[in-house]
């Protein structure tokens, strides 16, 4: 029988998540590899941190159930299964290599050999699919850059903290960059596209030159048969379904429609699954072209409806409609709320990447937003009947959003706690399908420290240091170093979803979710780690 583990803690993370605080980076991976390998009922999602790991469930029983098997579970590796052992070819010529000698004394020959005589685990995964965190022992601490860099070309590789990393794609950075790797950490070609998985082993090879190998751009398929033609996307439209959860762990944000409720109605409107890929777009002024007789119904924003051609009319909102071949749908600027989804029957039928058709805007998966002359497959109809109007809802002055306190709210003072939710808030203009960014009195913290990265879900309201939260929604990082001082009952994300910029909204205070209830068989408040091993799916 294996040691019962020395005693973590949990805090909740809104009402379907947890945050496990463990004992260390170690702990963390461990406790990782031993819950994504368990197979456990109603697990949606499981992030390590630096010192955490984060549960997502399906349902709040689920959530429990989970939490009392990560409490329980014996520490270290024993269980977690074999890791892998991945070797990666740098050519050592980064820009910040000489600094780094510098700053750590080892001279930059010194950084490359502490580089590449240390194996790394991939501890866990950062902003983007494919960068991983990878850690080691005895490694120098080496400070990030003063100023962050607004582009990082893809596969360099760098230094942070006690951290080493690659870039899988240009993106800004603020990490030490050594040198470089022609490495694809990321590529969808492969048959699992992530080169690194948590736990796995790193090696770091120094070579005089690299292979670069071309990526593959395959031509797009040409549309044939009924399909949709785009004449006007407005500010932006983006194909949308269900997302793609279940590989937080690799960077992968869920996606997804950001008001998964408009669009599952307009789907049952037409009479698709609910999780049928739709068009989500932003503002109105969007127009579409028929090649094919379709059957379509917009609900979500309020906006103004007309199908221009032999005979003009205006279909209603919520309302399933005939557009025929050759006939435009013209969707005016929106009247109230931001997005409006368009189904159609059959389905935007684009290519699914990683098991789902959603665009993903902060990493580039799935299609490019719509353009001009753009078209859109549609699948083959479904055996249902098209549904009948479904009321709209009536909209809200100032709506008020649900949240649960948590599980940073101790980075800050009782007052600035307070002041988050009896304040109004405004919806910035800098707000998109990353995060809903808002104006207003900024939160004061206690805590001035940083974050050591755990692992986020749609909701969590983080407080950078400017003291104005941003609500991560579905194309956020599955990991953040900000504090989270609560976050945002998934329901309620809609109404974030559904709000032009500018517009006012208040924070109302939910109970969080009794995450560890009392033993029935033991005393009250028991700790879970008290249980035998032998109870736990773990052993």
């Amino acid at each position: 029988m294996s040691t019962p583990a020395a005693a973590r803690s949990v805090r909740p993370l809104g009402p379907q998540a947890a945050v496990v605080e463990c004992a260390d980076l170690h702990d963390a991976v461990a406790l990782h590899a031993r819950l994504a390998a368990a197979d456990l009922p109603g697990l949606v999602d499981c992030v390590a941190g630096a010192r955490t790991v984060v549960v997502r469930a399906s349902t709040p029983a689920a959530l429990r159930d989970v939490v009392r098997t990560a409490l329980a579970a014996p520490r270290g590796s024993e269980g977690t299964g074999e890791a892998r052992t991945v070797t990666i070819d740098v050519l050592y010529d980064g820009e910040d290599l000489k600094a780094v000698g510098e700053l750590t004394g080892l001279g930059a020959s010194g950084v490359v050999r502490a580089h590449t005589e240390q194996e790394w685990t991939a501890a866990f995964a950062g902003f983007a699919p494919g960068f991983f965190y990878c850690a080691a022992e005895g490694v120098p601490d080496v400070p990030r850059r003063d100023t962050p860099r607004t582009a990082v070309p893809a596969g360099s590789v760098a230094l942070a903290g006690r951290f080493s990393a690659v870039y899988p794609r240009r993106s800004p950075g603020g990490w030490q960059l050594i040198g470089r790797t022609a490495a694809r950490m990321f590529d969808l070609d492969r048959e699992d596209p992530a080169l690194l998985r948590p736990g796995d082993r790193v090696r770091y090879q120094p070579v005089r030159e690299l292979v670069e190998v071309a990526a593959r751009t395959a031509a797009p398929a040409p549309v044939r048969g009924a399909h949709l033609v785009v004449d006007r996307p407005g500010l932006q439209t983006l194909v949308q379904d269900g997302g793609r959860p279940g590989s937080a762990a690799l960077g992968v944000s869920p996606s997804g429609a950001l008001d998964a409720a408009a669009a599952a109605t307009a789907n049952r409107l037409v009479g698709n699954l609910a999780g049928a890929a739709v068009l989500e777009n932003l503002l109105g002024r969007l127009e579409l072209t028929a090649h094919g007789d379709h059957v379509l119904a917009v609900t979500g924003a309020t906006a103004p409806l007309a199908v221009e051609g032999p005979a003009p009319w205006r279909p209603a909102p919520g309302t399933p409609f005939a557009l025929r071949d050759g006939e435009r749908l013209a969707v005016g600027a929106t009247v109230s709320g931001a997005r409006a989804y368009v189904a159609v029957r059959g389905g935007v039928a684009v290519p699914p990447v990683l098991g789902s058709r959603s665009t993903d805007t902060l990493a580039g998966l799935g299609p490019d937003p719509l353009g001009p002359g753009d078209a859109v497959p549609v699948g083959p109809a479904p055996g249902t009947a098209v549904r009948p109007p479904e009321p709209l809802p009536e909209p809200a002055g100032v709506p008020e959003v649900r949240v649960v306190p948590g599980p940073r709210d101790d980075w800050f003072p009782a007052s600035a706690v307070e002041a988050f939710f009896t304040q109004e808030w405004a919806l910035a203009t800098s707000s998109d399908r990353v995060g809903a960014r808002l104006d207003g009195q900024p939160l004061e913290r206690t805590r001035t420290d940083e974050l050591p990265s755990e692992g986020t879900v749609p909701g969590c309201v983080q407080v950078p240091p400017s003291g104005l939260p941003v609500v991560l929604l579905q194309d956020a990082p599955t990991t953040g170093g900000y504090p989270v001082i609560g976050v945002v009952h998934p329901q309620d994300l809609a109404v974030l979803a559904q709000l032009p910029p500018g517009a006012r909204l208040r924070f109302r205070r939910i109970p969080a979710p009794e995450l560890v209830p009392p033993d029935p068989g033991g005393a009250a408040g028991r700790p879970e780690t008290d249980r035998p091993a032998t109870e736990n799916p773990l052993e």
